[in-house]
């Protein structure tokens, strides 16, 4: 079994349709930035409120990937 040292970074993530949306769009920004993403934590769940109607999700997610090189 092999041992693995991860690091982790906060992202926030955010979307006009979903919370769910929210963390797949930060997931993928970070994917396209990142090597070897392999967890995701929400840390926070916000929104915007406007005309008594939700406008904007926001998500503050911790993302862990390996520093190994493959």
């Amino acid at each position: 079994m092999s041992e693995h040292v991860y690091k982790l970074t906060e992202i926030v993530g955010s979307s006009t349709v979903s919370i769910e949306d929210a963390i797949q769009t930060a997931i993928a920004r970070a994917g396209s930035t990142l090597r070897n993403l392999r967890w995701f934590e929400v840390q926070e769940t916000r929104g915007q409120i406007a005309n008594g109607k939700i406008q904007h999700f926001q998500v503050t997610l911790k993302v862990g990937f390996t520093m190994e090189d493959s």
